[in-house]
């Protein structure tokens, strides 16, 4: 068994952290949290942000398509929104495909009863 760094072990990050991360500014990643509303980390009493681990992927998929890709934040959410929207069609057909494995099986059950 391998041991864990300190940073797998944390459960939330302070912005600063996550800035530093992707050596982004503070400003940024409030902007992005306005922007796109499933970045959004925890606050304190205190309005501090606090990111979990699923607050950081958000950030790093924003990341790699503005920053990597040269989206534009508009051209971001619309690809976001094509493959959330293309997302729910593959959890729609692979759920398609269940139905149809199991009506074939129960044809198979039959024919194989049959003989």
């Amino acid at each position: 068994m391998g041991l864990r760094s300190d940073k797998e072990l944390k459960i939330y990050y302070s912005i600063s952290e996550v800035a530093q991360m992707f050596g982004v500014n503070e400003s940024l990643l409030r902007y992005w949290e306005k922007e796109f509303p499933f970045i959004s980390p925890k606050k304190t009493g205190g309005n501090v942000r606090q990111y979990r681990k699923e607050d950081i992927d958000n950030i790093r998929l924003v990341y790699h398509l503005v920053k990597e890709k040269g989206l534009t934040l508009a051209g971001a959410k619309q690809r976001l929104k094509q493959e959330r929207e293309l997302e729910a069609k593959n959890v729609d057909i692979i759920e398609r495909l269940k139905e149809i494995k199991e009506e074939l099986l129960s044809i198979r059950k039959e024919l194989d009863y049959m003989t």
